[in-house]
């Protein structure tokens, strides 16, 4: 990463957490939303944003994504569509490959721009796409995004088979990048996986940064029932 986008690190974001995955499918925006309903519960007044979603339906008002809908019914007043996506991509597939099937590319710059713009007055969960090293845009990626906010990050872990090694290698790349990190949340997948207790136990001991909650297999899993399960860091409500 070092060399890319390098000018774009002045003037980073205050306040905020950059809500990041070790795949896509992992509950990222389970763990968004969470976030958001238990900062609130706290008394802190938090906006959010999608910077990159694929996957959108066609609607009247143009393309609309499911996640970024959720995340934007969770903050009031209710900000505009684009303010909380402003990248919407109709196929359900990686950013990069959608963006040029559409004829156009990702403005990373102008995504974090408008990221640092609204974490100057209020606290901010911005929510990745895909995983870290996603590509968004040419050479440029998740993290180039994520570096150029400025925010400290929150890596949420699938737990799945496969999830140490995603973890580990994820929350590494995260520190290699300059990124403070956050803590990490564990995301149930498989209520019936007999190992889930001893592979959240793996990542207690190997990651370097503290858990921030666990999330079972809900089904319903609404932001105030997620929030329940979550502890974000003290210093966020101040």
């Amino acid at each position: 990463m070092t060399g890319r986008l390098d000018g774009l690190t002045e003037g980073a974001a205050a306040g905020g957490a950059f809500v990041t995955g070790t795949d896509t499918e992992v509950g990222k925006t389970v763990v968004a939303g969470g976030l958001i309903r238990a900062l609130q519960q706290r008394g802190l007044a938090v906006v959010a944003m999608k910077p990159v979603a694929s996957g959108c339906r066609r609607t009247a008002d143009g393309l609309r994504n499911d996640d970024a809908d959720r995340l934007r019914s969770l903050i009031t007043p209710t900000p505009d569509y684009a303010t909380v996506n402003p990248c919407a991509l109709e196929a359900a597939a990686a950013p990069h490959l959608v963006a040029a099937e559409e004829g156009h590319a990702v403005d990373v710059s102008g995504l974090a721009a408008a990221a640092r713009r609204l974490a100057r007055s209020r606290f901010t969960v911005v929510e990745g796409v895909g995983g870290w090293r996603a590509p968004l845009s040419g050479d440029q990626d998740v993290a180039d995004l994520a570096r150029c906010i400025g925010l400290p990050v929150v890596l949420v872990v699938g737990i799945r088979l496969g999830c140490l090694n995603h973890a580990r290698l994820s929350a590494e790349a995260v520190r290699a990048d300059g990124l403070a990190l956050a803590g990490w949340v564990a995301c149930e997948l498989d209520a019936g996986d007999p190992r889930r207790e001893a592979q959240i136990a793996a990542l207690d001991a190997r990651l370097p940064a503290p858990r921030l909650g666990r999330v079972p297999c809900l089904a319903d899993p609404s932001p105030d029932r997620v929030a329940g399960y979550l502890r974000p860091p003290s210093a966020w409500a101040r």
